[in-house]
């Protein structure tokens, strides 16, 4: 199995969660499967868009999983941008 997809169907959008001591805003509570050790892959919409990063799940809670939203992300990626 090289590649999978999931339905990743968003049940929850701006939650503020709060991990070890970081505490995360725009997080999109979502049910793609997100296992240890293959997290980091694009939360994509219907017209091809990355919409977030898979990023955790909590595993006391059912596994749900978790992504950072894009709009998050933008500023952290600017940083490995080159100019």
């Amino acid at each position: 199995m090289e590649n999978s997809v999931t339905a990743g169907i968003i049940s929850a959008k701006n939650r503020r969660l709060q991990v070890a001591k970081r505490l995360y805003e725009e997080i999109f509570q979502t049910d793609a499967a997100i296992n240890p050790g293959n997290s980091g892959g694009p939360l994509i919409n219907l017209n091809g868009e990355v919409i977030g990063l898979n990023a955790f799940i909590i595993q006391s809670s059912q596994c749900l999983g978790f992504a950072i939203g894009i709009d998050a992300l933008k500023s952290q990626l600017e940083q490995y941008v080159f100019k």
